[in-house]
Order: C-alpha cells, then sequence, then structure tokens
C-alpha cells in the first residue's frame, strides 16, 4: 500500500494557477513611494507572467535552468518575474542592491546570469558593472530612468513592457519536479566570497 497523502509536487507553478483561479480577482497592490501604488489583480499578474515566460523565451533565448537576474524594487514587475522565471523552469536570481559594487559583479558572474531585469531608477547603479559582466546578454528595463547609461556598455537591451506586448496571456507550464531549482540569492560574503544558495520549488 502507498501513500496518498502529499503527493502532489510543490512547485511555484501550483501556487500561481491557484491563486488565479481561486483568488483570480483580489487584489495584489505594491508601492514603492516613487509613484501611485500599483494594484493588480491575481488573475492579471498570472496573465502577465506569462507574457513575460513568452518573452523571456521567444525573444531572449532562456531555456530551462538558465538564471535570470532580477535588480529591481519590490513591485508588481518584480512578482511577475517571480513567477515567470520558476515557472518555465528557470532559475530567479535577485540581486541584493545594498551590496558593494564590486560584489555585485562577482555574484552576476559566479551565477553566470543570462538576462538581467531591472528597474530604470536603479539604472546607475547596474551600468557601471555591465562592462564586467561577460554572461549577460540581455538587460530589460521596467519603469522611468535614463536609458542613456546604458548606451555603449550594456549588451542588447529591451523594454519591459514592449516585451510582453501582444503576447499570448496563457503558457504551457512544464511539469517540474519540486526538488528543481527556482530560485537563488547570494549571501552578504561576511567572511569571504558571497555564497551562493539554491532554493528549491518545494521550499
Amino acid at each position: 500500500m502507498l501513500s496518498t497523502m502529499q503527493d502532489v509536487p510543490l512547485t511555484v507553478t501550483r501556487i500561481l494557477m491557484h491563486g488565479m483561479t481561486i483568488h483570480g480577482n483580489s487584489q495584489v497592490t505594491t508601492w514603492t513611494g516613487e509613484a501611485e501604488p500599483q494594484r493588480r489583480s491575481y488573475r492579471e499578474i498570472g496573465e502577465r507572467s506569462a507574457q513575460l515566460a513568452h518573452a523571456l523565451k521567444d525573444e531572449l533565448g532562456v531555456r530551462p535552468d538558465d538564471r535570470v537576474a532580477t535588480l529591481m524594487w519590490n513591485n508588481a514587475e518584480h512578482v511577475e518575474a517571480y513567477f515567470a522565471v520558476p515557472c518555465m523552469g528557470s532559475v530567479l536570481h535577485t540581486l541584493n542592491l545594498r551590496l558593494p559594487a564590486e560584489q555585485l559583479a562577482w555574484i552576476v558572474g559566479h551565477a553566470a546570469d543570462k538576462v538581467i531585469i531591472v528597474n530604470g531608477s536603479l539604472l546607475p547603479l547596474l551600468a557601471p558593472l555591465l562592462p564586467h559582466l561577460p554572461t549577460v546578454e540581455h538587460v530589460v528595463v521596467s519603469g522611468p530612468g535614463d536609458r542613456s547609461l546604458l548606451a555603449g556598455v550594456a549588451p542588447r537591451v529591451h523594454e519591459y513592457e514592449e516585451l510582453l506586448a501582444g503576447r499570448a496571456t496563457r503558457y504551457d507550464w512544464p511539469e517540474l519536479d519540486e526538488r528543481a531549482a527556482a530560485a537563488m540569492c547570494y549571501t552578504s560574503g561576511t567572511t569571504g566570497d558571497p555564497k551562493g544558495v539554491v532554493y528549491s520549488h518545494r521550499s
């Protein structure tokens, strides 16, 4: 006899689908202090996450296990990345914007991040690092900020909303092992170089 307790894999995809189907009309509010609060329903977040996943796969060539970094505030677009990247089988790498620049550059290189999604207001932090980030192939910019800072130093630059525009709001999310990597972050490196910590879908 086999147990049937807890026989459903715990994945980020299941969290996303549960939110869309059971709480689809519930509002998620984010606010960074720069403008009016952003309000989106769980259904909208799910649809935009699907659009982001399509863009990452079809336009930027992101594949399973590729690392997609975020240098972002706690806003709606960051929530979308939190769902899109792990659910498509890739790994979300949240960058700590409080770390020294040299540690950030080391972390991105060590993780071999392929894409960085960045809030426009954080371009002054990212732009000087880009010449030292050989693994980064694409920079996706969300929200207002001085794009001229990226001239001559960034690889391919994309606008977040333009990437999403017109893409399908449904995605054929793959069936993932709950032990598969969903996200990673790095320690603060108080006794040496920062150490990468990988989180599974289940965790």
